[in-house]
């Protein structure tokens, strides 16, 4: 049988709008020329001229936030307590037998940019769908930010999921779901609107903040989606693993037997 690896992350970049502007990424390149002064000084009486071609080594210097690029975010980073009380898993804290399990995707493009997904919403896509779901599968949520990637709007487009479509997954067992927007939630810009206009806090980050009553992590910034049918593959979502952290940079992929 025959597998195929569908790569569902971005990449960590300069330069592209993945991210708002306090939040921007830094990476410095530093080529085998650059870097001469620093392989030289670790072999007293060295020359340049001593290594092939003179050349030193590659090494990059990065600047970023545990939420630049593809990352799975912790229960701690939506609140300090998660399952009504209990401190909140850090990133560290994660089982890792969440990470990799069978996906289903559900596929949201329709919605227009800062809607916010309901569990009927949910519940209508996986009739359609004819998937049942099963403790422990990855959802994730193809939206129209999909195709944004790299563009100035990346941000402000998609939906999001509100705090009752994610108690939907969360009640029947999903530990993990993704999106490909910048944030599981609707975009900022949307809901910023929405609240001026009502005063009602409780629909500022509403999907992330499930997570004070079931623990959970989310994958944000997904790629390749459209890729993907709706059931029938694997996702490996395994977070680099910082101490205490609120979320690990991930090189999520999806696997396909094909």
């Amino acid at each position: 049988m025959a597998r195929r690896i569908v790569d569902l992350s971005i990449p960590i970049a300069n330069d592209i709008p993945a991210d708002p502007p306090i939040q921007i990424p830094s990476i410095e390149y530093i080529d085998h020329t650059q870097s001469l002064a620093q392989i030289l000084s670790f072999f007293p009486g060295l020359k340049a001229e001593d290594l092939p071609d003179g050349a030193g080594w590659a090494v990059e210097r990065v600047v970023l936030s545990t939420h630049n690029g593809t990352h799975l975010d912790a229960p701690w980073h939506y609140h300090p307590t998660m399952n009504h009380g209990e401190p909140a898993w850090r990133i560290d804290d994660i089982p890792l037998d969440w990470c990799y399990q069978p996906g289903v995707k559900l596929d949201f493009r329709h919605f227009p940019d800062g809607y916010v997904a309901t569990a009927a919403d949910v519940e209508a896509e996986l009739k359609r769908i004819g998937h049942e779901l099963k403790p422990l599968e990855i959802v994730v949520v193809n939206t129209s930010a999909g195709v944004k990637f790299g563009q100035p709007d990346y941000v402000a487009s998609g939906c999001g999921m509100g705090y009752e479509a994610t108690m939907y997954l969360l009640d029947r067992g999903v530990r993990v779901t993704g999106t490909d927007g910048w944030s599981w939630d609707a975009p900022f810009i949307h809901t910023a609107k929405k609240y001026i206009e009502t005063k009602d806090a409780s629909l500022i980050w509403e999907g992330h903040k499930a997570g004070r009553h079931t623990g959970y992590c989310h994958i944000e910034k997904l790629h390749r989606l459209e890729d993907l049918p709706s059931t029938g593959f694997m996702v490996s979502c395994f977070p680099v693993k910082i101490e205490k952290a609120s979320a690990g940079w991930c090189r999520a992929v999806a696997i396909i037997d094909e």
